[in-house]
Parts: structure tokens; sequence; C-alpha cells
């Protein structure tokens, strides 16, 4: 059982508004795909899964663990595996996950895989480059994968799909439109010569956002359903899922030229009231928010982080602060908040999620 007094919140509400916001912007015959990968942004997969499962068409994880995770909380909606190894594929067709394959080596291993147990009509998907350059077939590859399955009953193609380089940036939108075109030529050949009609999904959240004329037959929401649009105006219409919190575990009076932390970071001038914290960057929380660059909030009141961040605790300056120890700290509970460790730690909002630790007891709420 997890015990750390610190605590995740994870919002069900937020979440819902989220997920309905990027539904209205879509036809009501568009599929949605939830992306629980990194459990959940940081979150819990298993706990954002439970809740949405009725709510949409498909999930996306990265590995196939995660899928598994899912599968084992009796998650029955389809799950697509991004990113699925060779080794793992047996374990994908024993919980019923369905990969992702993207070149011929994975290809071939699973056809084989399909054919040995047999298998009859799994549903696979099959990713394209279409400038990204991550992973993905390429469109002289179409030829030889349709001969593979020409005739070959034990796999289905279930979806084709690209991902778009730079969705968020406006400026780089003639390259994503020469991807939107390229990925609607790999589709037509497919559709031309498979026999059947696979779905079709190439946007992202900030593709939804910027590009939603191609939403083809679904869409894949990750960061949005999380409160980040990749862009202020969409953010400040989403809500906020990630709220963190803590309490205060011991308070300190600091006499002037006593000093706070690892290497005596922090050198009181005048007499300072300190609160211990158990949270650091064990928890997730970067060094680069010590020495007052990073703040939590006490009593609604703002507490500049005093010294380096340890690995399981940070010291805040509480003097002018009203509290005593036990009170509630919020860590983060806003996007602003959350924007504002980002730029600090000189990253991103992905990896300020995504870094919170797994000992971090996770609740939806």
């Amino acid at each position: 059982m997890n015990n750390h007094v610190t605590v995740l919140e994870i919002d069900s509400n937020a979440l819902l508004h989220n997920l309905n916001y990027f539904k209205q912007k879509i036809k009501p015959e568009t599929k949605i795909l939830a992306v629980v990968k990194a459990f959940g942004y940081g979150s819990d997969g298993v706990q954002v899964a439970q809740f949405l499962e009725d709510k949409v068409d498909y999930f996306a994880v990265a590995y196939t663990q995660e899928g598994v995770a899912l599968r084992q909380s009796k998650i029955k909606t389809p799950i697509l595996v991004l990113h699925p190894q060779i080794p793992n594929l047996q374990t994908i067709v024993d919980y019923r996950l369905e990969p992702n394959l993207y070149n011929f080596k994975i290809f071939n291993a699973f056809l084989t895989l399909a054919d040995e147990m047999p298998l009859m009509n799994y549903p696979i998907h099959l990713k394209f480059n279409t400038g990204l350059n991550r992973l993905g077939f390429w469109h002289t590859d179409i030829p030889k994968i349709l001969t593979d399955l020409n005739g070959f009953n034990h796999v289905k193609v279930q979806s084709i799909f690209s991902h778009l380089a730079a969705s968020e940036d406006l400026e780089e939108k003639e390259f994503s439109i020469n991807q939107l075109n390229n990925f609607a030529y790999i589709a037509q050949q497919f559709y031309k010569h498979l026999g059947y009609e696979p779905l079709l999904h190439i946007l992202n959240t900030s593709g939804v956002v910027n590009y939603v004329k191609a939403q083809f037959d679904m869409v894949r929401v990750g960061i949005g359903l999380y409160g980040f649009g990749n862009d202020e105006k969409e953010t400040a219409q989403l809500k906020n899922t990630h709220n963190l919190k803590s309490i205060i575990s011991q308070i300190h009076l600091i006499q002037p030229g006593e000093t706070v932390g690892y290497n005596r970071a922090f050198v009181a001038k005048s007499p300072t009231k300190s609160a211990t914290i158990p949270v650091g960057h064990a928890d997730g929380l970067s060094r680069k928010l010590g020495n007052k660059k990073g703040y939590v909030l006490i009593n609604n009141q703002k507490a500049k982080i005093i010294g380096n961040v340890c690995m399981d605790m940070i010291m805040v300056d509480v003097t002018k602060i009203d509290c005593k120890e036990g009170d509630e700290v919020i860590i983060f509970n806003n996007q602003k908040m959350i924007q504002h460790i980002a730029d600090v730690s000189e990253t991103i909002v992905y990896e300020t999620l995504t870094a919170i630790s797994q000992r971090v007891k996770k609740v939806l709420n």
C-alpha cells in the first residue's frame, strides 16, 4: 500500500471536460483514441482508462506492459501498442492487445506468429513515416506489404496511421500539410488494393486544434486530455487534471547566519521560518526549482523553495505565512503553476507531468 503523504489527485471532472472539448471539434462519427501511455502522462493510466472506458473508442499505450496493466484491470476497450517489440508479441496476443507494425522485421515476425498459432483476422495497425522520421514504413513499402497480406487471413489491418512532426507550430504549416497529403496518398493505395477499408488516423492533440479537416476516421488525444493544448488560447479552454499536494512535516526557526540544506545553499540574513515538505527530486521535482526559483502554495500564499531540492524533501520560506506542521501544501494545482515549473526546469510540460514518481500516491476523484 502506498502511504506516501504526497498525493497526486487526478480530477475526473477536468478529464471529462477536456474530452468533451475535443469531441465538439470533430464530427460525431469520428472515433477518439485516448492516449494513456507513461502512466497517463504522470497520473495513473489504469484509473484514467477505467474512467474513460465507456467514453472513448480506443486506448493507446507506448509499450506492451502498459497494455497488460490495463487488461489486468478489466479494461476491455481496444488497446493499440504504439511501440511493441518482437520479444513481446506473444504477450500482446495473450492479452488481446493490438500491435503497431512499423517495419518489415516486426511485421514479418508477427505474421509468422499469426500463422503458427494460428490466429484469425487478428487486428494489426500499420504506421507510416510521413516526415517525423521516428517509426514507420515508407510509402515505397506498400506494394510488398499488400503482397504479403494478400490472401493472408490470419491478420486484419485495423488501422493505418502516421504522426505529425510539428502540428503545434503554424510556421511549419506547409510541412504539416505535405505530411497530410502524403498520408492521404498512402491511405488511397490501401483502399484501392487491400479489399477493405481500415481506420485512418494522423491527428494528435495539436493536430485536432490546427488541422481538424484531416480528422479522417479517428483522432488521438494525449496531452489535451490532461489540460494542455500546446497553445495558450487552447490551454485556457481546458482544465488541469493534475493536482500535486503534500503537507508540512516540520517547521524550523533559522537564525541569521545559519544555513538550510545541502551545500549550505541558503544562508539566513534575518530570522527565518522554514517548512520542510516530503517531496523532492525523487518525486519528480527538478533541482532547478531550488534557491527561490520555484515555489509552493501554503494557505493560498506563495512559499519559495530555499536551498537545494533534496531527493525526498524541499524546504520553503514561510516567514510571512501563518501555518503549522501538518498543514496542506500545494505543489501545483493549475496549468500556470505547471508551466512555471516546466519553464524554470528548462523543459516542457510533458516532462514535468511524466516525471512525477510512481512512489507518489495517485487518486482519481
